[in-house]
């Protein structure tokens, strides 16, 4: 599978993640069954360049804005997830498992 193709899927999933929902880079990695937490990271990295990707809405295993630094700004990822009503506190989402949309269940 090409690098590009993994991304679109990586895209593809996050995509159907629903406003004030969050998931993670190993959620997302484990449906696709290709790839690595960290792998889907380096797509949505990537992904600033794709329309409606939301990337902020994928945080790590512990519920942290891990990928923060990775925004145009270093609060971006924050303002963007408590415009969707999520509350974040020292860069990690509160109220994680209330929240959290695992592909491999909803999809």
């Amino acid at each position: 599978m090409s690098k590009n193709n993994y991304y679109q899927q990586v895209y593809d999933v996050t995509k159907k993640i629903p406003l004030g929902r969050i998931s993670t880079y190993g959620a997302i990695a484990n449906y696709l069954e290709l790839g690595s937490a960290r792998m889907v990271g380096w797509a949505l990295n990537k992904s600033f360049s794709e329309n409606g990707v939301p990337a902020h809405r994928v945080v790590n295993r512990k519920g942290e804005l891990s990928g923060r630094i990775h925004f145009p700004s270093p609060t971006m990822m924050q303002e963007l997830l408590e415009n969707e009503g999520i509350h974040v506190e020292n860069h990690k989402v509160q109220f994680f498992k209330d929240i959290f949309w695992d592909p491999a269940e909803e999809l």
